[in-house]
């Protein structure tokens, strides 16, 4: 009979692949969608009213350039840990981001994957479903910090193992 200690051991590496993919793809699509669009980036940080808009405008023209370069080095396996717990930390943000929105009674797209910024008239925003999702990768980011040793990843090949 196998232990579940056992099956745990051989399916972690194997779930931590798929997060680490899962939050690549996510980084890779959110970045890729608003780098074309720098100003318009801005714009959607701008609208959150949580820092000058000078400030905004610099945030926004950064984060994408940000989150391609955390979903390549996702992509790759390269420097998990870090790369997660990163994530995890701009997840939060987002969360806190949109939270407040939501309480201060904005009415904006977060931006998340390009666009952003004012709704237009008669437009709802979509708060919940934004939170709930980034929660998800939340806890995807933070099952990579606790175990960053993946499958196919770059960071198995320069880790030396432990000595048993």
């Amino acid at each position: 009979m196998v232990s579940n200690t056992y099956r745990w051991a051989t399916a972690r590496p194997w779930l931590g692949t798929i997060a680490r993919v899962g939050l690549a793809a996510v980084w890779l699509i959110a970045g890729g969608a608003k780098v074309g669009d720098l100003a318009g980036s801005g714009r959607a940080v701008a609208a959150f009213k949580l820092m000058p808009a000078d400030a905004a405008r610099f945030v926004g023209a950064a984060l994408p350039f940000i989150e391609i370069a955390l979903g390549l080095l996702l992509l790759l396996g390269l420097a998990t840990r870090l790369v997660a717990a990163i994530s995890a930390v701009l997840f939060a943000v987002y969360i806190v981001g949109i939270a407040s929105a939501w309480a201060r009674g904005l009415s904006i797209d977060c931006g998340c994957f390009g666009g952003g910024g004012q709704l237009a008239t008669g437009q709802h925003p979509n708060y919940g479903p934004d939170i709930i999702r980034d929660l998800g990768l939340l806890v995807l980011a933070g099952f990579l910090v606790v175990w960053p040793r993946t499958r196919l990843a770059v960071d198995k090949w320069l880790l030396v193992e432990e000595a048993a």
